[in-house]
């Protein structure tokens, strides 16, 4: 096997690796925080009201 199929092979241990914790984070996420929070726009709406745009 050449240099090309051990990155191949890596790169694919990787996005498993990756694709893992992300559904792992997904789950502790979700555990820990209520989903009406994880959808609020709050910090949104304290920033647009503290914007002051003048033209």
């Amino acid at each position: 096997m050449d240099i090309w199929n051990y990155l191949e092979y890596g790169a694919w241990a990787l996005s498993i690796f990756f694709a893992a914790r992300m559904l792992i984070d997904l789950a502790r996420v979700d555990s820990t925080y209520d989903n009406e929070l994880l959808t609020s726009s709050r910090e949104g709406e304290l920033e647009l009201t503290q914007e002051k745009h003048e033209l």
